[in-house]
């Protein structure tokens, strides 16, 4: 058996800002202080301004939001933690085992853990979690959580403290799975709710170091701190009860709002400002958090379906007709990076692409000349008497989406492209855009904790999410997506993911951007002590107030 306990898997007046949160019950600063030693101490009450609550409170549907995720990992407890290094080290789990092909584990959970309606966090409780993240329950409508492994066949409990764990073939990524943003540990009552009951978070039982005090629908949720807790994860260098006595997060749309509300010491966080207000806000002692999660880089999935990207020459063109030294320069602050592949740097298995999808205006016109699309006096290019035009859908789940979209609007115009820009609301984005087939571009990126779940995605196999309209038909990247997923040792998945790279990259199917920073936070300087996971959700179990 191997046997890993821990390692490295690789204008907006004050006056309106003050009706928008005066439901916040006015604590944004608190009593807490360092001590003379500089230890932190207890005490105080917390503000988090985000601009949207969600839709859904659903656990399976919900924790990996960009927005629910950063209450669920209040609330919540993993079986590990993975840093954004994807550093992986206990958590509930004390330690695991696992077989030489990967294909069993065995989990040794923390004594004592409960969750907050007092019911242990047994081995029972992790088979009913594990069974839920994988397949979810079709009789309630609720759906297995997206990047659990597809491979998952079964788990038991061998006793109360100890989970076997098996699986169809190799799969190497489960230990660091288990920290993904979806693996929430939810308490077997909560799962037993039908799917409207558990989208009511006042029934919500966690075992994590908040719990759910009130909420009101797409306005706010008020966490305060559990008294009783003491299995916080080792990385964090803190194990018993929060600092904090409560979180108050609240809806507020406008981000001119949000700044207003920290300026004026009525919120302690905002959440998902624009790149260009930091600046501004750092030179007045806030601190910025620009956590960059492991995943993909943001960018366009292509759907080869789609015409013109039906054409290979097209993709290719498309890879090199963007500037992206001019959307770091305009659009953003020196806290982004240039994507320099189809993954974040900070994955372990992450290697140099950077050549792949260079800029390269010349190279980009002569490969749109290569595929017939000739460019007329008037600028444009036009084919068989079809003018060569795409649709740009700004992502409202990624802040900086409309402003990329109108700059990369200008750059591919250059080249002969008629280019449209479209912006809609969550709601409407998702109707008419993302459960849409016929998307041929889709501003995207995903995070992963494991570079292994890349293969669930990429094709259809398995009810993957077949992100370039491709099914089971491109051999080539099946046979990638296979070793990827059947890899028993990290060497030789490294070496098949740097292929998918130069695969992906050179066929055009992927069109990075940036690496990704999707969740921007400031932060009064008071609140300390504030860290990020593998996925870029704070950890304020660990934080304070100093003042």
């Amino acid at each position: 058996m191997n046997i890993t306990t821990r390692g490295r898997w690789r204008g907006a007046l004050a006056a309106a800002v003050a009706v928008s949160v005066a439901l916040l019950t006015g604590c944004s600063g608190g009593a807490s202080a360092t001590s003379s030693s500089g230890e932190p101490t207890e005490g105080g009450d917390i503000v988090f301004l985000i601009n949207s609550l969600g839709t859904t409170w659903v656990p399976n549907e919900s924790s990996i939001s960009s927005y629910q995720g950063n209450v669920w990992g209040q609330v919540t407890d993993k079986l590990v933690y993975v840093d954004d290094e994807g550093n992986v080290s206990p958590w509930i789990a004390e330690s695991w085992e696992q077989n030489d092909d990967a294909t069993e584990f065995t989990l040794h959970l923390k004594d004592g853990v409960t969750f907050s309606d007092g019911t242990p966090l047994d081995a029972a409780a992790v088979v009913e979690n594990l069974d839920y993240w994988a397949f979810g329950d079709a009789d309630k409508g609720i759906a297995a959580v997206g990047l659990f492994p597809k491979t998952y066949v079964s788990a038991e409990a061998v006793d109360d403290l100890t989970v076997q764990v098996n699986f169809s073939a190799s799969t190497l990524g489960f230990i660091p799975t288990l920290g993904y943003h979806g693996s929430i540990l939810v308490a077997p009552t909560t799962l037993a709710l039908s799917k409207e009951e558990q989208g009511d978070l006042s029934n919500f039982v966690g075992s994590g170091p908040f719990t759910v005090e009130s909420w009101a629908d797409g306005d706010n949720v008020k966490l305060v701190k559990r008294d009783d807790y003491d299995w916080g994860p080792e990385a964090l260098g803190h194990t018993d009860a929060a600092y904090l006595d409560s979180i108050t997060f609240k809806q507020v749309a406008e981000a001119s709002t949000r700044i207003g509300a920290l300026t004026s010491g009525q919120a302690n966080v905002v959440y998902n400002i624009q790149p260009s207000e930091l600046s501004s806000l750092e030179d007045q002692g806030y601190t910025v958090g620009l956590p960059r999660y492991l995943g993909f880089t943001s960018g366009y999935r292509v759907n080869v379906n789609a015409a013109p990207f039906d054409d290979v020459l097209v993709r290719q063109s498309l890879q090199h007709s963007i500037d992206r030294q001019d959307i770091l320069d305009t659009v953003y602050t020196d806290g982004w990076l240039a994507a320099t592949g189809f993954i974040q740097s900070n994955v372990p298995e992450a290697t140099d692409h950077s050549a792949e999808f260079a800029y390269d205006a010349d190279e980009a016109a002569d490969l749109l000349d290569q595929a017939g699309w000739v460019l007329g006096s008037d600028g444009k290019r036009t084919k068989d008497g079809e003018t060569l035009s795409v649709t740009l859908y700004a992502n409202p789940y990624l802040t900086t989406s409309a402003s990329i979209d109108e700059l990369v609007s200008q750059q591919l115009t250059a080249l002969g492209w008629t280019v449209n820009v479209e912006t809609y609301d969550v709601a409407t984005f998702g109707e008419k855009v993302a459960n849409t087939a016929a998307t041929p571009l889709y501003e995207t990126t995903r995070s992963f904790i494991d570079v292994g779940t890349v293969a669930s995605i990429l094709t259809s196999a398995n009810k993957g999410e077949d992100w370039f309209g491709l099914g089971e038909t491109d051999e080539t990247l099946n046979d990638l997506r296979d070793r990827i997923a059947t890899a028993t040792d990290t060497d030789t998945r490294a070496a098949a993911v740097d292929e998918l790279q130069t695969y992906i990259l050179t066929q055009g199917l992927f069109i990075p951007l940036t690496q990704i920073v999707q969740r921007i936070y400031v932060q009064d300087s008071d609140l300390q002590g504030v860290t990020y996971n593998g996925v870029a959700i704070p950890n304020y179990y660990s934080a304070y107030l100093a003042n």
